[in-house]
């Protein structure tokens, strides 16, 4: 390591360069505000170590009498050379730029070995540790003699998982392989995600917030409550890893369509970030998930003896409001202006307000407005090869008016005005929303929620589905309402009576709050419709033709997205860079997949996906200046490629 060059060459031969670097800058530290006495009892625990103790000593003594800022290399740095760590952006202990070749230490903040290095899931492998390493780490005795692969351990586990047949007994198995073996956690995701996709996260994730304090084991992430006001950056430094680039945050008001579960929202965040590890790619331990505990306003959890949050009804106003920011500043404070923040699972009230008073501050983006939305847009893209035209060609019509819809509509509208030929204004009254009080116009424009107005219409009113579709006559037909069963056969016929291939995309999830089924959808539109759904089912065949029913999951966006924020360096997000995302999932559709009028890809390739949204994410960052690590690469899809975290173990030395 060239900033390390100055150092003894012995102490190279028996400690990994990142690690003396690491006991550099602690020095540094120490030099800086430790008396004597404190450095005497450092010095005095670092040579208890076996085997790199006396080293390590001999480096402590040289930081005595040499300058350590010339040892780290930082008056170099100053004059213009740079320090160069591979993979991916702060890969301070090198795990992710080691191979089978080049091998590391596991290090983290003591020498890990023996029990302790088992019982660390980032770097326990089980039974596949080495006859080597088993000596080498004092693990002779402690673990059978019979060394098992890697790809045996995989089979294993999916073996014991499969035969469970509660859903929530598989999120169980699963989660906890996490803490035990976060390495194989994510190859066994990753090599089999279309299978367990639909048990980490949604519809099985739902149930598992639904009993997140039956089933809670062991705390995962932040919790952060009203008890904590004050006190967010002190809870932030509690946090073992110092170089967090993304958090999901909830708030846990709106869980997916189940309502306010509180604290047991947490299972959201710690399921999204383990999609943004096996989808997207980003390090395990650069990820951060939080809980914002304000009380609930559910009176089950509140009498239930297991709930895990504040029994307290949800404060709101600015008991709500001052907690929030105090956490917003303390994350920007902890980890830098590139944090990326994602909001997740918050209620409309607050979800719209809080992402407009932060994007221009933050890196933030709402999942459930944003997401959702450029996921949808992308299928809607796809679809347009079937119906022919273009999306001004269409008419929409929504039903349900919240995050999801509302965060649909404007995405549409602002790929029909980038097209040229539309205003802005003028695409939004191509859209439509009907609410739980019907259709949204004019008339009720003064008691409308302010994320509505925009698409409150001149129009006769319409009290239901039904009446909307016979009046407006739409060409597209999405539901984002969390209500089960509402796109009913009148609907569902209705519009397939004027319409040769009506695209009706049913979006709530879990499945049980799905606006119709994908067997309902053809069976009532006679095989008419180009249908995708936010929930999986499986093929439906139809008076002889099987159709593949594409999933409108925002597993295709997020990961992307934030691999995309983090290999830019980027430090806002803008719309333009989820359009990009959009266009760069809708073009994985290629004819294969049009004649089963699939309209998302399989998840078999989800990573390469990524790897390519990420990169058109970067690109429009760039475009756009706003993104801080420059150069810009040349090859951006290689260069998010290569940033990528690998499941795959490595040997210790």
């Amino acid at each position: 390591m060239k900033s390390l060059k100055r150092t003894p060459k012995f102490i190279h031969s028996f400690i990994h360069p990142c690690i003396i670097k690491d006991v550099l800058l602690s020095t540094k530290i120490l030099q800086s505000f430790s008396s004597p006495t404190t450095t005497l009892i450092f010095q005095q625990r670092v040579a208890a170590f076996p085997l790199v103790g006396k080293p390590l000593l001999h480096l402590l003594m040289l930081c005595q009498h040499h300058d350590v800022a010339e040892l780290l290399g930082e008056k170099d740095a100053a004059a213009g050379s740079a320090i160069v760590r591979g993979g991916g952006s702060k890969d301070v202990f090198g795990e992710d730029s080691a191979t089978e070749e080049q091998t590391i230490t596991p290090w983290s903040r003591i020498i890990a070995s023996g029990l302790e290095l088992l019982r660390d899931p980032r770097y326990n492998k089980g039974s596949a540790f080495t006859e080597e390493e088993r000596d080498r780490h004092y693990l002779r005795g402690l673990l059978p003699p019979n060394i098992i692969s890697q790809e045996l351990q995989v089979e294993r586990i999916l073996h014991n998982v499969r035969s469970y047949e509660n859903p929530l007994e598989k999120y169980v198995a699963v989660m906890d392989l996490q803490e035990r073996n976060e390495r194989l956690f994510y190859k066994v995701l990753i090599d089999h995600v279309e299978e367990l996709l639909p048990i980490v996260y949604t519809p099985t994730v739902g149930e598992a917030c639904q009993k997140y304090g039956n089933i809670f084991r062991r705390p995962r992430g932040l919790y952060i409550s009203l008890k904590d006001k004050g006190k967010v950056l002190d809870i932030l430094k509690n946090w073992p890893e110092k170089n967090v680039e993304v958090i999901v945050v909830t708030d846990g008001e709106r869980i997916l369509g189940l309502g306010d579960l509180g604290l047991q929202g947490m299972g959201i965040p710690v399921g999204k970030l383990a999609l943004y590890t096996a989808l997207g790619g980003i390090r395990p331990s650069s990820t951060l998930p939080v809980a914002i505990d304000v009380g609930t306003n559910t009176e089950s959890l509140l009498n239930n003896p297991f709930y895990i949050g504040l029994r307290q009804k949800r404060a709101t106003g600015t008991e709500y409001d001052e907690l929030l920011h105090e956490f917003m500043s303390a994350v920007k404070q902890a980890y830098g202006e590139k944090v990326l923040v994602q909001f997740e699972d918050f209620a409309n009230h607050n979800a719209f307000r809080l992402l407009a008073k932060y994007n221009t501050t933050h890196l933030v983006f709402n999942d459930d407005i944003q997401g959702t939305a450029a996921v949808a847009l992308a299928g809607l893209i796809a679809a347009l090869p079937l119906t022919g035209g273009t999306l001004a060609d269409h008419k929409f019509l929504f039903f349900g008016a919240g995050e999801a819809g509302t965060g649909i509509a404007e995405i549409i509208a602002l790929e029909i005005s980038r097209q040229g030929k539309h205003t802005l204004e003028e695409a939004r009254k191509k859209i439509y929303l009907v609410d739980s009080k019907g259709l949204v116009t004019k008339s009720r424009y003064d008691s409308l929620q302010e994320f509505k107005k925009l698409y409150a219409h001149e129009h006769e009113p319409c009290s239901n589905l039904v009446s909307a579709i016979k009046a407006l006559k739409p060409t597209v037909l999405i539901g984002t309402s969390g209500r089960g069963g509402t796109f009913t056969k009148e609907a569902l016929e209705e519009i397939a009576s004027y319409q040769d291939q009506p695209i009706i995309f049913a979006l709530s999830n879990p499945t049980s709050q799905s606006e119709c089924t994908a067997e309902e959808a053809y069976k009532y539109t006679k095989g008419k419709c180009i249908f995708a759904s936010g929930s999986p089912f499986g093929p439906v065949t139809y008076e002889g033709k099987t159709y593949t029913i594409g999933q409108s999951n925002n597993c295709y966006i997020f990961p992307g997205m934030g691999l995309g924020c983090i290999v830019s360096g980027a430090i806002r997000v803008h719309d333009d860079m989820f359009l990009a995302a959009a266009e760069s999932l809708a073009a994985n559709i290629k004819q294969d997949h049009l004649d089963k009028r699939q309209l998302f890809p399989s998840f078999t390739e989800i990573r390469d996906i990524s790897a390519n949204i990420g990169a058109a994410v970067a690109a429009k960052a760039y475009q756009l200046g706003l993104a801080t690590r420059l150069p810009q690469p040349k090859d951006l899809v290689a260069h998010a490629k290569s940033c990528m975290y690998s499941p795959t173990y490595r040997q210790y030395r």
